[in-house]
């Protein structure tokens, strides 16, 4: 990557001290509403797996079940009733939100039915340029990317292929792809005033070391702040040791002199509703599961 990068115009649109993914002070005070609309994926990541769902997991992919754009914007009017503290409306799966068209639908739908909610979109980034138009176009003014390097010889390690524009692409020639498709739509969507958030999976032995780099890229594009998650050791990663919380802090300090740290991440699910940390959030138990009692059935005589 080139040195000479230009930088974003950071907004000062989006309200930043309500997004608790964006702000530590509103991380335990304002709610967000993940409608799991997108089941669809475009990209293979070597450390995720969607073939199982149990409903006490609690883990980014991971949704009780799929819904229409109409049965969002219900449970959405739903969620706002009982949590006055919902402040921002997000799509961040199961798949990418990218490669469904009901994400879009969906935020069409909510942009004029709850105009005063943050929408917010999460995305691998392959088809980012492609629709950054229609993002726009639906008003969302918070993106958060997923780009865990910025390196080939790194990122080759980290994907198992990607499906983009009808072909199928392996190795190093997808990670190229993906990564051209990242940083570009990252410049332009901060041009274009949006906040952007860049999650970053630390793979130890794969991108532990790359990190500072990544840091320096994003933040030279227009990157708002940065979110490092530990690996969750799935799929081709199942062997790898995740990192332990003095490994991941000590990533997160050295990242931090070249970009703002989101230290509070609680990864959460597709379908989470409510302010992190409290019930529908959080680590899950029998007791605490995704969709906040507040949303579930009762039972007669309740």
């Amino acid at each position: 990557m080139d040195a000479g990068l230009i930088p974003g115009r950071v907004s000062t649109r989006m309200p930043a001290a309500q997004h608790p993914c964006y702000s530590a002070e509103a991380h335990t005070r304002y709610g967000r509403i993940h409608v799991p609309v997108a089941p669809r994926c475009n990209i293979q990541c070597n450390y995720c797996t969607r073939k199982f769902a149990c409903p006490n997991e609690n883990r980014p992919g991971v949704t009780t079940r799929v819904i229409s754009p109409a049965e969002a914007i219900t449970t959405i009017s739903a969620a706002l009733t009982k949590e006055p503290r919902l402040k921002v409306l997000g799509v961040a799966g199961p798949g990418d939100a990218l490669a469904n068209q009901a994400t879009i639908e969906t935020f069409a739908r909510a942009r004029e039915a709850f105009p005063s909610l943050v929408r917010c979109l999460s995305t691998n980034g392959l088809l980012l340029l492609d629709q950054l138009d229609e993002i726009e176009r639906v008003g969302i003014t918070t993106l958060t990317i997923t780009i865990n390097a910025v390196d080939p010889a790194v990122g080759e390690q980290i994907y198992a292929h990607i499906r983009y524009q009808g072909k199928t692409y392996r190795g190093r020639e997808a990670f190229e792809i993906l990564s051209r498709n990242q940083l570009e739509g990252l410049r332009q969507a901060a041009l274009r005033g949006m906040i952007v958030k860049v999650n970053t999976v630390l793979i130890p032995g794969v991108n532990d070391q790359h990190l500072r780099e990544l840091a320096r890229v994003v933040k030279a594009l227009g990157a708002y702040i940065l979110n490092i998650i530990p690996l969750i050791p799935l799929a081709r990663f199942s062997h790898i040791t995740p990192p332990t919380d003095e490994e991941l802090n000590r990533a997160r300090d050295a990242c931090a002199a070249e970009i703002s740290q989101f230290r509070n991440c609680l990864r959460c699910r597709a379908d989470a509703i409510g302010v992190p940390g409290e019930e529908g959030c959080g680590p899950p138990t029998l007791e605490q599961m995704c969709t906040p009692r507040f949303l579930r059935p009762t039972s007669e005589g309740a």
